[in-house]
């Protein structure tokens, strides 16, 4: 008797491979990810590179001086590839920086990539105290503000965030060094280390604070410490402004749900509805406010450098600005752009390990 007599059909197709089709559905968002990466990036080296061209500062008279002949002029202008066209010396243009060649700064003489190389570090260790001081007092602050909304806490958050907002870094930088340096000397002066302790410690990270643990050197941390934690809590003032207004934000939000109501009526303690449940639940955008404010302090620290003589990019790029200086000034802003980029990666890396859902 045969299948057809039976009544019965041919066996049934296999169901499909979920797990295949959640690799190709992954693998899909990785290539997508590094395609919106590099066009990204792409467009930063465009930009720039227009930047450089449009400045009202000429490259060639920044290298043979005033004096030079007109020989002398067309020979380096020729020699720096400026007679070809636009395109070509786009190319050109991202061929060295992909290879780390961003030439030689006028200002110092050395390569700008060993100029980025020294003063970087203490930007990154200036903003990243900074996103810390902003993170531990901004998130509490906005979460507690959230939950008692209308009241004290919530007013003084309010006020906290629009000070943060309006007033001038400049001045509070400079009020700052007058009271806690000149009048209280609680803190040290200007700069990343006192002269006593000025290149005692092996340059090992670059950051000032784990070198001098590294070396055991309690003195030049005291001593480092000093220095920077006016000029990191003056920059984690303006990160806790913007993490607290945010934080609030993302709070209200969810402590208005449904799910908050019925936490409540099933007789949860206030501290757990709001930590265990509402607050686990704004993680996953506040990463994304957290990398942004770190960025924004990476390249927003320019005026802060420069009230604390802090020996970093932003005081970097300003001085090369100020000379004309475009190779430095190119340089420093395509690894501030840089950093932008991999941050925004890296808090959607976070975002799709956080929330399943996004994959």
């Amino acid at each position: 008797m045969t299948d057809a007599d039976t009544g019965r059909g041919a066996a049934p197709s296999p169901a499909p491979d979920h797990r295949a089709a959640a690799r190709r559905r992954h693998a899909r968002s990785i290539a997508g990810t590094l395609l919106s990466l590099a066009l990204t990036m792409l467009g930063l080296l465009l930009v720039t590179f227009i930047i450089g061209r449009v400045m009202p500062i000429d490259p060639v008279l920044k290298v043979v001086g005033d004096r030079a002949t007109q020989a002398q002029y067309d020979a380096a202008y020729q020699a720096m590839g400026l007679d070809r066209p636009l395109v070509v010396q786009f190319i050109r243009y991202l061929g060295e920086v992909l290879t780390g060649d961003f030439g030689r700064s006028i200002s110092t003489g050395q390569l700008v990539v060993d100029d980025i190389r020294r003063v970087f570090p203490a930007t990154v260790e200036l903003a990243t105290l900074g996103t810390l001081i902003g993170v531990a007092i901004g998130v509490p602050l906005g979460v507690i503000a959230a939950a008692r909304r209308g009241g004290a806490i919530d007013q003084v958050a309010r006020v906290v965030a629009l000070v943060g907002y309006s007033m001038p870094i400049f001045w509070l930088g400079l009020m700052g060094l007058l009271v806690f340096y000149g009048i209280l000397g609680w803190v040290g002066g200007p700069g990343r280390q006192g002269i006593i302790y000025d290149g005692m410690v092996p340059t090992v990270t670059g950051l000032i604070l784990v070198d001098s643990l590294i070396a055991g050197d309690w003195g030049a941390f005291r001593d480092a410490f000093s220095h920077i934690i006016l000029p990191a809590s003056l920059l984690g003032y303006f990160s806790l402004a913007y993490i607290s207004r945010m934080t609030r934000s993302f709070m209200l939000e969810q402590l208005s749900a449904e799910y908050i109501t019925t936490a409540r009526v099933k007789g949860l303690s206030e501290r757990a509805v709001i930590w265990r449940h509402a607050f686990r639940n704004i993680q996953i955008p506040l990463i994304t406010v957290i990398a942004l404010s770190f960025g924004s302090l990476l390249e927003g620290s320019v005026l802060t450098e420069i009230i604390f003589s802090w020996p970093g990019l932003g005081q970097y790029i300003t001085k090369a600005l100020l000379s004309g200086d475009m190779n430095a000034v190119l340089g420093g802003t395509v690894v501030v752009g840089t950093c932008f980029v991999l941050l925004n990666l890296l808090s959607d890396i976070l975002y799709r390990v956080l929330d399943p859902r996004s994959k």
